[in-house]
């Protein structure tokens, strides 16, 4: 299995499903993790240097730090109903306390903080979403903390892509440290699919091709993608989400096209 890859794993006490670290991935950045809990279930997470943004994929709850409180929010029961998510962006250093109300999917991003922004909530009403692409190239976004919205280092959006599309694509990366060209950001993609039992195909490959690896990617899954291009495409009958982190030492999103495949942009291309 490729080492970029990391399968769903049965919730562990805690109800944790995915960790990754940056020590983990080999990185400097980015962590994340999944919770899945049962209704009534509660999560402590400890306080950390990171910034923290938690995601309610799916599912309801009460989410608590020492100086703020955020009442019985969330909304969809699952991420397919294509509703804006409810967020909680929590600052480093503080406590957490999660109490699901429902069966909740709980998605944990982090990365350096610095103290900077207060804990906040990020209701569905503070997040912005577009279409982007044309023919089979069109995907749906949702911007959940982007670079325009204060955190230290975290970005953080989700995408769906329905069956038969690419996304992520025409193929492009951010890993060199080159502002305003091109930004340095480590990238994690949790992905779900709809039907459960589907799958899509994720590719991350260099220039060089000293990192080529194309992966089969199931429901729950997470993909790291430390450097180069980074496509999906899913497969028909089986439609797509993902939850894309992003973190590095400058936060913007500058990236570069693959030039092989940056025609498909361009106004001839009709999908």
């Amino acid at each position: 299995m490729s080492r970029l890859l990391s399968r769903w794993q049965q919730p562990d006490e805690q109800g944790r499903t995915q960790h990754i670290t940056p020590h983990t991935a080999g990185w400097g950045y980015v962590g994340f993790d999944v919770y899945q809990l049962r209704e009534g279930q509660r999560l402590e997470l400890p306080a950390v240097d990171d910034e923290r943004c938690l995601v309610l994929v799916a599912g309801r709850a009460t989410i608590d730090t020492p100086y703020a409180r955020f009442p019985e929010i969330g909304g969809r029961m699952s991420p397919f109903e294509r509703s804006k998510p409810w967020a909680v962006y929590v600052t480093s250093g503080e406590t957490v306390q999660v109490e699901a109300l429902t069966q909740l999917e709980l998605a944990v991003c982090s990365a350096p903080g610095k103290g900077t922004h207060k804990t906040r909530l990020i209701a569905p009403q503070d997040i912005a979403a577009e279409a982007r692409g044309k023919g089979h190239n069109q995907r749906y976004v949702h911007n959940i903390l982007p670079e325009d919205k204060a955190a230290d280092s975290l970005l953080v959006v989700e995408v769906y892509t329905n069956e038969g599309c690419t996304s992520s694509y025409p193929s492009h990366k951010h890993d060199t440290d080159n502002p305003p060209n091109e930004t340095y950001l480590e990238e994690t993609y949790y992905h779900r699919l709809n039907p459960s039992q589907g799958f899509c195909m994720q590719r991350v490959y260099t220039d060089d091709r000293s990192l080529d690896e194309c992966m089969a990617v199931y429901d729950k899954d997470v993909v790291k993608v430390p450097k180069g291009y980074h496509p999906v495409a899913t497969m028909a009958g089986y439609d797509s989400y993902y939850l894309n982190v992003m973190a590095g030492p400058v936060r913007k999103w500058m990236f570069t096209w693959e030039q092989d495949h940056a025609w498909v942009n361009s106004e001839e291309y009709q999908g």
